[in-house]
Parts: structure tokens; sequence; C-alpha cells
């Protein structure tokens, strides 16, 4: 495994973070975790030499910091650096922020986080984590030792980014970056920034939820069978990032036990800097094709749920974006069939747009539901 230096730890952290956004789940439901084996997952890659595990308070409907806290008993917590998140939305005042903090050191069954994040940081919510006094909170728990590194994860553009940062000295970052969003969100601009400021930065979504390695368009598989050396799309993707010298390390939400060991062969292989400049032109070329393919770049994040309607929106979104990949296959309207509840279809969406203000991609959800209506429910 490759380790990054993290100065304000004065520790070596993997290249590789284990990400518990996705762990495996029994009948397709996302609250209920494959305990099992999400478990010798994570401890395989601690194994390994993972030792950055990362999780939120909202992940698997509350279970993932839960599975988390099991999968670190048997001395691997004392293994890794953790990572939790405050879900500042979610609160009406500082003192519901201390109830949540506490709920999370329990389901965790740990006494201290080691790297706490303010989570999903846009414009509402930094307003709404400034009214809150975010940052004398945070302090509190480090003087507490409840915490020991503070900072941010983010979904906004690039220059708020920049103004969050300069904010507060932060002891590091966590930015959406994979070669598809450059320059989306703080995109390659804000890792730079934070770079310039020395500020590690922790990267989320390197494959766009699954999307860059499932079901790879055959356009784009030319392309990176066109190379002169062999690599899997999530080994061009990974590398991409881990390109950066300012990356700290990757987060990968990893399903199944060979994504760990897939990513664990990469990451252990992977060093910045070293993409030639005809392996980063190949990679532009695969961003081009795929921004001619998708229609929108859900990561499958779930943010945008619960929904009044009761819509499944990633799941929509999903066949929406696999209609244009495919070419307007009838497969993919025979699976909407059979799988989508006919109650909690696109034509049910109300135009509420409250799943847009969640959103961190920004979507047009409830445009994208009309369309949707229109090209899936006609009689």
């Amino acid at each position: 495994m490759n380790y990054r230096y993290f100065k304000p730890a004065d520790k070596m952290v993997s290249l590789l973070g284990f990400g518990t956004m996705r762990l495996p789940v029994i009948g397709g439901n996302a609250a209920h975790i494959d305990e099992n084996a999400a478990i010798r997952m994570i401890r395989h890659a601690i194994d390994s030499g993972v030792n950055y595990v990362d999780t939120a308070y909202m992940y698997h409907g509350g279970r993932s910091e839960t599975v988390t806290g099991k999968a670190l008993k048997d001395g691997y917590r004392e293994r890794v650096l953790l990572a939790d998140k405050m879900p500042v939305w979610l609160a009406k005042s500082s003192d519901e922020m201390a109830g949540i903090f506490d709920e999370q050191l329990k389901r965790l069954d740990t006494d201290f986080i080691d790297l706490y994040l303010v989570h999903n940081v846009n414009k509402a919510v930094w307003d709404r984590a400034v009214r809150f006094g975010i940052v004398d909170f945070l302090e509190a728990k480090r003087a507490e030792g409840r915490i020991k590194y503070i900072g941010f994860s983010y979904h906004d553009d690039a220059e708020f980014f920049k103004t969050v940062v300069d904010a507060y000295p932060w002891d590091f970052c966590q930015i959406q970056l994979n070669y598809m969003d450059a320059r989306l969100q703080a995109g390659v601009e804000g890792l730079k920034h934070a770079g310039s400021k020395g500020i590690p930065v922790v990267v989320m979504e390197p494959l766009k939820g699954g999307k860059l390695t499932d079901a790879v368009p055959d356009s784009v598989l030319a392309l990176w069978d066109s190379a002169d050396i062999h690599r899997t799309p999530a080994e061009w993707a990974l590398r991409w990032v881990a390109d950066f010298p300012e990356v700290l390390t990757i987060l990968s939400g990893m399903t199944t036990y060979e994504q760990v060991e897939e990513n664990i062969r990469i990451l252990s292989d992977a060093a910045p800097n070293t993409l030639t400049e005809k392996e980063r032109e190949l990679i532009n070329r695969a961003s081009d094709e795929y921004n001619r393919l998708i229609r929108a770049s859900c990561t499958g994040c779930r943010y945008c749920l619960p929904c009044p309607m009761k819509l499944q929106i990633p799941d929509l979104l999903n066949y929406y974006n696999e209609w244009f990949l495919y070419g307007q296959n009838p497969k993919v309207q025979a699976d909407f069939n059979m799988f989508i509840n006919p109650k909690a279809r696109p034509s049910a969406c109300s135009g509420c747009r409250a799943c847009e203000e969640k959103c961190p991609q920004q979507l047009p959800i409830s445009d994208i539901m009309k369309e949707m209506a229109e090209l899936f429910e006609k009689k």
C-alpha cells in the first residue's frame, strides 16, 4: 500500500481509504447491511495496509456507524484513523448537534473520533453551521479529547470552496473528485487552492459512485483498449486522482470483497505525477465521451431521500441514464416496468424540489422526472 504524509497527526496515511457508504446489503435494503461480509471486507482492507476508515451519521439509514464500530473491534480501532461527520442540516441547534455527536460515539462504541468533518458543506449548510457556532463546537470537542482533527466535506462551487477553506485553519478537507468532475464542485481548482494553503485533501467519489466502472459503454471501452498499457476502468480513474500530490487519501465505497482487492492492488502501485501526457489525453477523451452520453451525473449518494412522494430518485435516475447510454435499449424499459412500483414512478413527482435542495450534484431532478414520465410512461 502506498502512503502519504498527514502532517497534523505526524502519520503516514494509506492512499486507499475505506468509505462505508456502499457496504454490501441484503435484499436490496440499504439499511440492512450484510454485517458479516462488511466486517470481513473492512478488516481485510486494514490487514492489507489501509489505515483510514470513513463513515457518516446518515449512511445506510444510520447503520453504517454501528457496523463500522463492530468492524473496528478486536484491536482494529487502534490501527486506523476513523473519520465521521456532523450533519448540520439535521440539527436545529447547537444542542442538537451535541446530541447527534454523542449518538455517533455510542454507535461507533468509541471514546473519540480521529477526524471529524462538517458534512456536505454548501452555502446553505455553511450558513447554518456558522449560526450554530460550529467552530466553537468543534474546538470544544477537541479540547475534551473527543475529536483530534477538524475538517469539512464539500459539495458546492469552486469559488465558495475557497471561502470556506479560508474561514478557519482546517486540518484537512474532503472533496468530490474524478476525471468527470475535474471542473465540477471544488474540482481541480479547489484541490490546488487547498494544497496552496497546506491543507491535505481527502477525495470522495473517485469512481463517481461506480458509474465509471459499472456497465462501461462500448465507446469508452474502445478508448481504454486503445491504450499502450492495459488497465481496468477503475485503475484509470483511481490513477487519475492519485496523480495529484495534494491528495492525502482516496475514499472508495466498496461493496464487494473483489472491489477491495482490486483497489488495494491499484493504489499499492500509484504515485503522484506519473501519468504520461498521452495517458492524460486518453482520460480526457474518455471524459468527453461520457459527457456526450450521460444526461444526469447522479452518484447514488441518496442525499435526495426520503422523497415526500416516496420516489426512489437514484434508482429512477439510473434508468434515465441507461436509456441514453445504451441507445434506448428496450431492456431498460422492460426493467423499469418490472422493478419500479407503479405508484412511485416519475409521473408521481409533485415538483416540490425538496430533493434538489439536498442534491450535491445540483441536478434538476423535478425536470428530469417530467422528462422520464414522457419517456417511460407513455401508453
